[in-house]
């Protein structure tokens, strides 16, 4: 049994056929087949069934992969460990954000952290907290950029910074006249939220104490803040958008953001691992940049 065999089975696990997992590996199908099948053979179990589509793992084979998970994040953590010791910031660092955090602050922070840490290998994914949740379970990611208290049991989310919630509301809107907007004075017919399996809609939905199926003119959901506002622009409609999407609004649509009143309607943003998480000086290398490029270190 070695380390590849154990890679390229969860790597198959994980994608659900194996030329999938062979392009992941960067492997030609036949090699990554072959190793998989010697690791059955040398335990004497089928562990993955082939004749599904996708391919799943057996009984026997969720067996292993669970003690292949420990086996390999233990193996990949060696190096973080010795560099941490060395007092250097170095490894892998596999990132998830969530759809209303990676426009508006991806751009704001990478540049700083590539530059800052040239050791650390970074790879993001834009995912929805469900699958964020899944893959911080399964070690298919290490850490996420997620709305604070989403991500429930087991996951460990250090808060990074508020980001207020604005109304963005179309000139066509009674609404538009106001320096401010009351959270009780939208009318919920006219407001377009995001698509189900978006924590900010729940957000909003709970914020706007509506029922989940909510009355509207244009019965309108999208996965994409961009998209709403551009449905604003074009109807008598308006949205929810978080304060981090401000700076991405060109000038002469920004008399489109009135405040919430009361200023008691936000949300924050963690930074979300598994509560086993080892690579810390990784962790803190990503939050200082984050807090220090986006201009919140001082709050912290």
């Amino acid at each position: 049994m070695t380390i590849i065999q154990l890679e390229y089975l969860l790597a198959v696990a994980n994608c659900g056929s194996f030329s999938q997992a062979a392009e992941h590996c960067f492997v030609t199908q036949p090699s990554l087949s072959m190793q998989v099948k010697a690791l059955e053979e040398e335990l004497g179990v089928v562990l993955l069934d082939r004749s599904k589509k996708p391919v799943i793992p057996t009984e026997a084979g969720e067996v292993v992969l669970d003690r292949a998970r420990e086996a390999l994040r233990a193996y990949n953590n060696i190096r973080e460990a010795v560099a941490e010791l060395k007092g250097e910031t170095a490894g892998r660092l596999r990132l998830g954000v969530i759809p209303t955090v990676a426009p508006y602050l991806l751009h704001r922070f990478i540049p700083a952290f590539v530059q800052g840490y040239p050791k650390v290998e970074l790879e993001v994914s834009e995912m929805k907290t469900a699958e964020i949740v899944e893959a911080l379970k399964r070690d298919r990611i290490d850490a996420a950029l997620v709305a604070s208290g989403t991500c429930g049991e087991g996951i460990l989310e250090q808060e990074l910074f508020n980001d207020r919630f604005y109304a963005y509301v179309s000139p066509e809107n009674p609404l538009y006249e106001r320096h401010n907007v009351r959270i009780e004075d939208i009318d919920l017919k006219d407001l377009v939220i995001l698509s189900p399996g978006n924590c900010m809609r729940d957000q909003i939905i709970e914020l706007c104490q509506a029922k989940r199926e909510m009355p509207s003119h244009y019965t309108f959901e999208s996965g994409s803040l961009e998209t709403l506002m551009r449905i604003v622009d074009c109807t008598a409609s308006l949205t929810i958008v978080p304060e981090m999407a401000v700076d991405c609004l060109p000038a002469e649509r920004r008399d489109r953001l009135k405040p919430l009143a009361k200023g008691a309607m936000s949300r924050k943003i963690a930074v979300a691992v598994r509560r086993t998480y080892v690579k810390s000086s990784i962790i803190r290398a990503l939050t200082a940049t984050i807090l220090r490029e986006t201009g919140h270190e001082e709050e912290k």
